[in-house]
């Protein structure tokens, strides 16, 4: 499979997952939008995968390349039917793109967080073989308001009613992050806007803080990603 990858910044790449789609044979290739970088034709790639960064949905004109974003998921998604997978901000411009709403939080989710599977979500393809309730790497401080006509919500949490969403039955998107390894917070906490919301959620030391929690947690977190990503894939061939 040729998986073509939408990054928002450099730092925030597939992760994990690049380790298991070398193991898998699979080719994945990025498009750096904060660099300007052209999307190409959707006949080159064969899934569409996108991931975090610190704009927000709303941002076009800061950000106009988001303008052109959407639309590109739009016609990836509803009109040619790609397999899709969208992390943190690529759950949120799924939403947008097929008619949801986005909003700010009304309690910022940073740190490290338990999300509950939904009914649908523990029956589901999506999260098969994980346990109903998770840990996670949550730094988010917008959310899903609104799904999409047609969506399904296969995961929440007490302070965000949507944290993974299945479209269709070959799009799906977490608010949460699986693909943690052992360098994303520091990596992650170099960014100013990531850095300041980071200190005010956990205060003085919260690089640290966080950095320890997620290294604790880290096999917990490899193990979910690993399944997540196998089941992704089992995904890709429904029709």
């Amino acid at each position: 499979m040729n998986i073509l990858v939408l990054q928002h910044v450099d730092v925030e790449h597939p992760g994990i997952f690049r380790q298991f789609l070398q193991e898998d044979g699979h080719r994945w290739e990025a498009v750096e939008l904060y660099n300007g970088q052209p999307f190409p034709d959707h006949d080159c790639y064969d899934a569409l995968w996108v991931m975090g960064g610190p704009q927000d949905v709303c941002e076009e004109d800061k950000y106009p390349w988001l303008i052109e974003e959407k639309a590109f998921i739009h016609k990836a998604v509803k009109e040619l039917g790609k397999p899709y997978l969208g992390l943190c901000l690529g759950h949120q411009l799924l939403a947008d793109a097929l008619g949801g709403e986005i909003g700010k939080s009304a309690k910022p989710e940073i740190g490290v967080c338990d999300v509950q599977l939904t009914e649908m979500g523990a029956v589901g393809v999506f999260f098969d073989e994980i346990p109903e309730r998770i840990k996670c790497l949550q730094w988010h401080s917008a959310e899903v308001t609104k799904m999409p006509a047609g969506a399904t919500c296969l995961a929440t949490s007490p302070d965000c009613a949507v944290q993974a969403m299945k479209w269709g039955t070959r799009a799906y998107s977490l608010q949460f992050h699986v693909e943690t390894e052992a360098d994303t917070v520091a990596n992650w906490a170099a960014i100013p806007a990531y850095a300041k919301a980071l200190e005010g959620a956990l205060g003085q030391g919260a690089i640290e803080k966080l950095d320890a929690d997620c290294a604790a947690h880290m096999s917990e977190f490899n193990k979910s990603a690993e399944r997540i990503y196998m089941n992704w894939m089992q995904t890709t061939a429904q029709v």
